[in-house]
Protein backbone atom coordinates (compact mmCIF):
# COMPACT_ATOMS: atom_id res chain seq x y z
CA UNK A 1 0.00 0.00 0.00
CA UNK A 2 2.95 2.26 0.74
CA UNK A 3 4.57 1.55 -2.28
CA UNK A 4 1.40 2.04 -4.42
CA UNK A 5 0.37 5.80 -2.36
CA UNK A 6 4.63 6.73 -3.08
CA UNK A 7 3.61 6.00 -7.10
CA UNK A 8 0.68 8.10 -6.71
CA UNK A 9 2.05 10.66 -4.47
CA UNK A 10 5.20 10.95 -8.08
CA UNK A 11 2.72 11.18 -10.45
CA UNK A 12 0.81 13.95 -8.81
CA UNK A 13 3.56 15.37 -8.22
CA UNK A 14 5.10 15.51 -11.83
CA UNK A 15 1.36 16.65 -12.69
CA UNK A 16 1.68 19.38 -10.39
CA UNK A 17 4.70 20.88 -11.22
CA UNK A 18 3.69 20.33 -15.40
CA UNK A 19 0.70 22.11 -14.30
CA UNK A 20 2.52 24.79 -13.06
CA UNK A 21 4.86 24.94 -15.85
CA UNK A 22 1.77 25.78 -17.87
CA UNK A 23 0.81 28.49 -15.83
CA UNK A 24 4.17 30.15 -15.81
CA UNK A 25 4.11 30.20 -19.47
CA UNK A 26 0.78 32.10 -18.92
CA UNK A 27 1.92 34.49 -16.76
CA UNK A 28 4.81 35.49 -19.14
CA UNK A 29 2.82 36.24 -21.58
CA UNK A 30 -0.45 38.34 -20.03
CA UNK A 31 2.53 40.11 -17.51
CA UNK A 32 4.09 40.93 -20.71
CA UNK A 33 0.99 42.77 -21.59
CA UNK A 34 -0.24 43.92 -18.88
CA UNK A 35 0.76 45.35 -15.22
CA UNK A 36 2.24 41.98 -13.08
CA UNK A 37 0.15 43.11 -9.99
CA UNK A 38 -3.41 43.31 -12.18
CA UNK A 39 -2.27 39.47 -13.65
CA UNK A 40 -0.92 37.82 -10.13
CA UNK A 41 -4.34 39.87 -8.55
CA UNK A 42 -6.68 37.93 -10.56
CA UNK A 43 -4.84 34.92 -10.44
CA UNK A 44 -5.82 35.41 -6.31
CA UNK A 45 -9.08 35.93 -7.43
CA UNK A 46 -9.66 32.54 -8.52
CA UNK A 47 -7.09 31.01 -5.44
CA UNK A 48 -9.33 32.85 -3.09
CA UNK A 49 -12.92 31.22 -4.75
CA UNK A 50 -10.92 28.19 -4.74
CA UNK A 51 -10.03 27.97 -0.72
CA UNK A 52 -13.33 29.64 0.34
CA UNK A 53 -15.90 26.98 -1.84
CA UNK A 54 -13.16 24.22 0.03
CA UNK A 55 -13.88 25.51 3.41
CA UNK A 56 -17.71 25.87 2.93
CA UNK A 57 -17.83 21.90 1.95
CA UNK A 58 -15.61 21.00 5.33
CA UNK A 59 -17.53 18.35 7.77
CA UNK A 60 -16.07 20.20 10.76
CA UNK A 61 -18.07 24.05 9.65
CA UNK A 62 -16.51 27.13 8.08
CA UNK A 63 -15.76 28.87 11.01
CA UNK A 64 -14.01 25.88 12.52
CA UNK A 65 -12.10 24.98 9.13
CA UNK A 66 -10.74 27.74 8.92
CA UNK A 67 -9.72 29.08 12.93
CA UNK A 68 -5.97 29.82 12.87
CA UNK A 69 -3.79 30.08 15.97
CA UNK A 70 -1.20 32.47 14.24
CA UNK A 71 -2.84 35.37 12.81
CA UNK A 72 0.34 37.41 13.04
CA UNK A 73 2.14 34.29 11.14
CA UNK A 74 -0.17 33.78 9.08
CA UNK A 75 -0.06 37.50 7.59
CA UNK A 76 3.31 37.18 7.60
CA UNK A 77 3.52 34.22 5.56
CA UNK A 78 0.90 35.61 2.74
CA UNK A 79 2.87 38.82 2.56
CA UNK A 80 5.90 36.44 1.64
CA UNK A 81 3.66 34.59 -0.81
CA UNK A 82 2.85 37.66 -2.45
CA UNK A 83 6.08 39.60 -2.74
CA UNK A 84 7.61 36.23 -4.37
CA UNK A 85 5.12 35.33 -6.97
CA UNK A 86 5.19 39.17 -8.35
CA UNK A 87 8.45 39.19 -8.01
CA UNK A 88 9.10 36.07 -10.21
CA UNK A 89 6.24 36.76 -12.93
CA UNK A 90 8.19 40.28 -13.19
CA UNK A 91 11.24 38.74 -13.33
CA UNK A 92 10.13 36.18 -16.45
CA UNK A 93 8.75 39.21 -18.29
CA UNK A 94 12.72 40.78 -18.06
CA UNK A 95 15.13 37.93 -18.32
CA UNK A 96 12.62 34.30 -19.07
CA UNK A 97 11.34 31.75 -18.03
CA UNK A 98 14.22 29.22 -18.33
CA UNK A 99 16.72 31.31 -16.48
CA UNK A 100 14.24 32.76 -14.18
CA UNK A 101 13.36 28.71 -12.71
CA UNK A 102 17.41 28.22 -13.08
CA UNK A 103 18.39 30.64 -10.03
CA UNK A 104 15.26 29.62 -8.30
CA UNK A 105 16.01 26.16 -8.27
CA UNK A 106 18.23 27.69 -4.99
CA UNK A 107 15.17 27.83 -2.99
CA UNK A 108 15.38 23.55 -1.26
CA UNK A 109 18.45 24.98 -0.37
CA UNK A 110 17.55 28.28 0.88
CA UNK A 111 15.40 26.53 3.41
CA UNK A 112 18.24 23.98 4.70
CA UNK A 113 20.02 26.91 5.52
CA UNK A 114 17.19 29.28 6.85
CA UNK A 115 15.83 26.21 9.21
CA UNK A 116 18.92 27.40 11.72
CA UNK A 117 18.01 30.66 12.61
CA UNK A 118 14.46 30.39 12.07
CA UNK A 119 13.67 27.04 13.21
CA UNK A 120 16.22 26.39 15.69
CA UNK A 121 17.10 23.12 13.62
CA UNK A 122 20.85 22.06 13.17
CA UNK A 123 22.59 22.58 10.49
CA UNK A 124 25.06 20.19 9.50
CA UNK A 125 28.60 20.46 7.49
CA UNK A 126 26.90 18.57 4.80
CA UNK A 127 23.88 20.98 4.29
CA UNK A 128 25.97 23.85 4.42
CA UNK A 129 28.19 22.24 1.65
CA UNK A 130 25.62 21.38 -0.15
CA UNK A 131 24.10 25.10 0.14
CA UNK A 132 27.55 26.51 -0.90
CA UNK A 133 27.56 24.20 -4.27
CA UNK A 134 24.03 25.37 -4.75
CA UNK A 135 25.41 29.12 -4.63
CA UNK A 136 27.92 28.66 -7.17
CA UNK A 137 26.00 26.95 -9.34
CA UNK A 138 23.72 30.42 -8.91
CA UNK A 139 27.07 32.25 -9.77
CA UNK A 140 27.90 29.92 -12.82
CA UNK A 141 24.19 31.14 -13.90
CA UNK A 142 24.68 34.92 -13.44
CA UNK A 143 28.01 35.57 -14.52
CA UNK A 144 28.54 38.16 -11.79
CA UNK A 145 31.42 40.67 -13.57
CA UNK A 146 30.66 39.45 -16.78
CA UNK A 147 29.82 42.35 -18.25
CA UNK A 148 26.58 40.74 -19.19
CA UNK A 149 24.86 40.60 -16.04
CA UNK A 150 21.82 43.20 -14.98
CA UNK A 151 20.70 43.49 -11.26
CA UNK A 152 16.80 41.48 -13.16
CA UNK A 153 18.92 38.77 -12.60
CA UNK A 154 18.74 39.15 -9.06
CA UNK A 155 14.89 39.23 -9.26
CA UNK A 156 14.37 34.97 -9.09
CA UNK A 157 17.02 34.78 -6.26
CA UNK A 158 15.12 37.33 -4.14
CA UNK A 159 11.83 35.26 -5.12
CA UNK A 160 13.76 31.94 -3.85
CA UNK A 161 14.34 33.89 -0.63
CA UNK A 162 10.92 34.94 0.30
CA UNK A 163 9.73 31.50 -0.85
CA UNK A 164 11.96 29.97 1.41
CA UNK A 165 11.43 32.43 4.18
CA UNK A 166 7.43 31.51 3.45
CA UNK A 167 8.10 27.34 3.68
CA UNK A 168 9.94 28.08 7.01
CA UNK A 169 6.94 30.20 8.46
CA UNK A 170 4.94 27.16 7.09
CA UNK A 171 6.35 24.81 9.44
CA UNK A 172 5.88 27.27 11.97
CA UNK A 173 2.40 27.68 11.44
CA UNK A 174 2.01 23.74 10.71
CA UNK A 175 2.58 23.28 14.27
CA UNK A 176 -1.02 23.87 15.49
CA UNK A 177 -2.46 24.87 12.14
CA UNK A 178 -3.83 23.00 9.41
CA UNK A 179 -2.20 22.53 6.20
CA UNK A 180 -6.18 23.54 5.07
CA UNK A 181 -5.96 26.39 7.15
CA UNK A 182 -2.29 27.53 5.80
CA UNK A 183 -3.77 27.09 2.64
CA UNK A 184 -7.09 29.18 3.15
CA UNK A 185 -4.98 32.07 5.12
CA UNK A 186 -2.65 32.71 2.48
CA UNK A 187 -5.05 32.51 -0.57
CA UNK A 188 -7.71 35.04 1.53
CA UNK A 189 -5.25 37.00 3.01
CA UNK A 190 -3.27 37.37 -0.32
CA UNK A 191 -6.09 37.87 -2.55
CA UNK A 192 -6.86 41.27 0.10
CA UNK A 193 -3.48 42.64 -0.70
CA UNK A 194 -3.37 42.13 -4.23
CA UNK A 195 -6.69 43.67 -4.81
CA UNK A 196 -5.49 46.84 -2.86
CA UNK A 197 -1.96 47.17 -4.71
CA UNK A 198 -3.59 45.63 -8.60
CA UNK A 199 -7.04 47.11 -8.79
CA UNK A 200 -5.95 50.77 -9.29
CA UNK A 201 -3.42 49.61 -12.28
CA UNK A 202 -6.60 47.84 -14.19
CA UNK A 203 -6.15 47.48 -17.49
CA UNK A 204 -8.77 46.65 -20.58
CA UNK A 205 -8.31 43.32 -21.58
CA UNK A 206 -9.00 41.87 -25.28
CA UNK A 207 -11.21 39.18 -25.74
CA UNK A 208 -8.74 36.90 -26.51
CA UNK A 209 -6.40 37.69 -23.50
CA UNK A 210 -9.45 37.12 -20.68
CA UNK A 211 -9.92 33.82 -21.93
CA UNK A 212 -5.83 33.56 -21.30
CA UNK A 213 -6.03 34.65 -17.98
CA UNK A 214 -9.08 32.25 -17.05
CA UNK A 215 -7.33 29.63 -18.18
CA UNK A 216 -4.37 30.86 -16.19
CA UNK A 217 -6.31 31.37 -12.99
CA UNK A 218 -7.79 27.70 -13.60
CA UNK A 219 -4.44 26.37 -14.37
CA UNK A 220 -2.71 27.85 -10.90
CA UNK A 221 -5.86 26.36 -8.89
CA UNK A 222 -5.72 23.44 -10.29
CA UNK A 223 -1.79 23.16 -9.70
CA UNK A 224 -2.65 23.91 -6.17
CA UNK A 225 -5.22 21.12 -5.55
CA UNK A 226 -2.77 18.13 -7.00
CA UNK A 227 0.16 19.72 -4.84
CA UNK A 228 -2.33 19.12 -1.75
CA UNK A 229 -3.43 15.97 -2.96
CA UNK A 230 0.29 14.95 -3.61
CA UNK A 231 1.86 15.57 -0.11
CA UNK A 232 -1.53 13.83 1.47
CA UNK A 233 -0.87 10.55 -0.58
CA UNK A 234 2.88 10.51 -0.51
CA UNK A 235 5.80 11.76 2.12
CA UNK A 236 7.68 14.94 0.93
CA UNK A 237 10.91 13.55 0.70
CA UNK A 238 9.44 10.54 -1.62
CA UNK A 239 7.93 13.05 -4.09
CA UNK A 240 9.91 16.35 -3.63
CA UNK A 241 13.01 15.21 -5.80
CA UNK A 242 10.40 15.18 -9.00
CA UNK A 243 9.60 18.80 -8.45
CA UNK A 244 12.90 19.40 -9.90
CA UNK A 245 11.44 18.54 -13.65
CA UNK A 246 9.39 21.77 -13.39
CA UNK A 247 12.81 23.29 -14.97
CA UNK A 248 12.38 21.04 -18.06
CA UNK A 249 9.02 21.56 -18.83
CA UNK A 250 9.78 25.17 -18.52
CA UNK A 251 12.70 25.15 -20.36
CA UNK A 252 10.41 23.75 -23.39
CA UNK A 253 7.90 26.06 -23.15
CA UNK A 254 10.11 29.15 -22.99
CA UNK A 255 12.21 27.77 -26.16
CA UNK A 256 9.21 26.37 -28.56
CA UNK A 257 6.88 29.36 -27.45
CA UNK A 258 9.16 32.25 -26.76
CA UNK A 259 11.84 31.41 -28.63
CA UNK A 260 14.12 31.87 -25.46
CA UNK A 261 17.71 30.46 -25.63
CA UNK A 262 19.71 27.84 -23.09
CA UNK A 263 22.86 29.15 -22.74
CA UNK A 264 25.37 26.70 -21.87
CA UNK A 265 26.13 28.46 -18.46
CA UNK A 266 22.64 28.22 -17.73
CA UNK A 267 22.90 24.25 -18.19
CA UNK A 268 25.46 23.66 -16.10
CA UNK A 269 24.49 26.13 -12.99
CA UNK A 270 21.24 24.55 -12.91
CA UNK A 271 23.15 20.50 -13.00
CA UNK A 272 25.30 22.20 -10.36
CA UNK A 273 22.15 23.39 -8.15
CA UNK A 274 19.90 20.43 -9.04
CA UNK A 275 22.07 17.97 -7.79
CA UNK A 276 23.60 20.11 -4.81
CA UNK A 277 19.69 19.58 -4.11
CA UNK A 278 19.07 16.41 -4.75
CA UNK A 279 22.39 15.27 -2.76
CA UNK A 280 21.07 17.11 0.53
CA UNK A 281 17.57 15.24 0.18
CA UNK A 282 19.29 11.94 0.23
CA UNK A 283 21.57 12.91 2.69
CA UNK A 284 18.53 13.99 5.10
CA UNK A 285 16.57 10.62 4.07
CA UNK A 286 19.76 8.42 4.93
CA UNK A 287 20.30 10.46 8.69
CA UNK A 288 16.18 9.38 8.74
CA UNK A 289 16.22 5.69 8.02
CA UNK A 290 17.91 4.36 10.94
CA UNK A 291 15.59 5.87 13.10
CA UNK A 292 12.63 5.18 10.98
CA UNK A 293 13.94 1.16 10.84
CA UNK A 294 14.43 1.50 14.79
CA UNK A 295 10.69 2.10 14.56
CA UNK A 296 9.64 -0.56 12.95
CA UNK A 297 11.40 -3.19 14.44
Amino acid sequence: MTEQNTRRGIALMIAAVFVFALQDGFSRHLAGAYSVLMIVMIRYWAYAGFVTLQAARRPEGFRAAIRTAHPVLQLARAALLVGEICVIVWGYTLIGLIESHAVFAICPLLIAGLSGPVLGEKVGWKRWLAIGIGMAGVMVILRPGSGVFTLAALLPLAAALMFALYSLLTRLTSRRDSSFVNLFWSGILGAGMMTALGLPLWEPMTGTDWVLTVVYAALATFGHWLLIRCYATAEASAVQPFAYLQIGFVSVIGILVYGETLRPEVVIGTIIIVAAGLWMLWQARSEQSPTLQSRTT
